[in-house]
């Protein structure tokens, strides 16, 4: 129902929030791969310790050595791990031992999975969560990387390799490679998507409303640009496929909607639009009687629509 598609959509007031709907997938996937006991508000309490970390990795290089048995013309082609991760899996929390075991996992990365350094984190990073931004990017990306011979990915993932496939298929290209089987993706849910886009791109104030045009489903063009996004719905998020990463949509219309943006520079930019893309609405205020009002000027008042205008209100 409509009312229930509104409650659906978490809102974000800040631009660190987005995290949140990266580290409940990743929560759900390493809860489903491995049977933790993890979800979104345990997510850094339980890899803190980086025995999970790097338990996965020699997971990951595990998988990959059965890969390349199984697959070899197609395993020279990629880059594999070859060698496992170090481990006390006694480890605790903000102990040496858990540095070392979220360093080892770092060095493992860089060396084995080649991550480059823009989506790597740093030990305290985790340990003393200074930043949780890069470690949740580092596990997005490894699981990528780690898709590629088989591994079960995340559900952001898994819509990123559909999205592809669509840009594939609009292009005429081949499509890609898949030498194994992946496990069934379940159908995207795109109900009532267009409704809670609508619904998020409603909030804008400015004079002339941010523009969001639905292309087809799950595509639409933003702004006064062709630019072109993929929505996706996550669980309660509205997602935006944004470069080579994820956004909320919520997220992404605070920075790209000029009402909510906090850039100076995109706020100067709409201030110098040309005038007839201004809306405003007039109301004249008619005096009762001419009697009452005579030699006194007639005022005149000009109020600034937020959304479509309205016709002239004679009051």
């Amino acid at each position: 129902t409509p009312g229930a598609a509104v409650r659906s959509i978490r809102p974000y007031q800040s631009s660190e929030q987005y995290l949140y709907a990266m580290k409940e997938d990743l929560a759900e996937w390493l809860k489903e791969l491995y049977d933790l006991d993890i979800e979104v508000g345990t997510f850094v309490e339980v890899l803190e310790t980086g025995a999970v970390l790097c338990s996965h990795a020699n997971n990951v290089t595990h998988v990959a050595g059965e890969f390349a048995r199984a697959c070899p013309g197609v395993a020279h082609h990629l880059r594999l791990p070859a060698a496992g991760v170090a481990c006390n899996l006694a480890a605790q929390p903000g102990t040496f031992q858990a540095r070392d075991n979220v360093s080892n996992f770092i060095q493992w990365c860089r060396k084995e999975m080649d991550i480059k350094d823009v989506l790597m984190f740093e030990t305290e990073d985790l340990v003393l969560r200074k930043n949780e931004k890069n470690f949740v990017l580092c596990l997005l990306e490894l699981a990528r990387r780690a898709a590629r011979f088989g591994m079960r990915a995340p559900t952001l993932v898994q819509m990123e390799e559909e999205i592809e496939e669509e840009l594939r298929q609009e292009l005429d290209l081949p499509p890609a490679d898949t030498p194994l089987p992946r496990p069934p993706r379940k159908p995207r849910d795109l109900h009532n998507l267009d409704q809670m886009v609508q619904h998020l791109v409603s909030r804008c104030t400015c004079p002339v409303q941010f523009p969001m045009i639905k292309i087809s489903e799950g595509k639409y063009r933003v702004g006064d640009s062709d630019t072109l996004i993929f929505v996706r719905i996550l669980r309660e998020h509205i997602m935006v496929r944004v470069g080579g990463g994820w956004d909320t949509l919520e997220h992404y219309l605070d920075k790209h909607d000029p009402c909510r943006c906090t850039s100076l520079s995109h706020k100067q930019a709409w201030k110098t639009r040309s005038p007839q893309q201004q809306v405003q609405h007039e109301i004249w205020l008619c005096p009762a009687s001419k009697a009452a009002t005579r030699g006194q000027p007639q005022p005149l008042l000009l109020v600034s629509r937020s959304q479509s205008p309205l016709p002239p209100v004679a009051w």
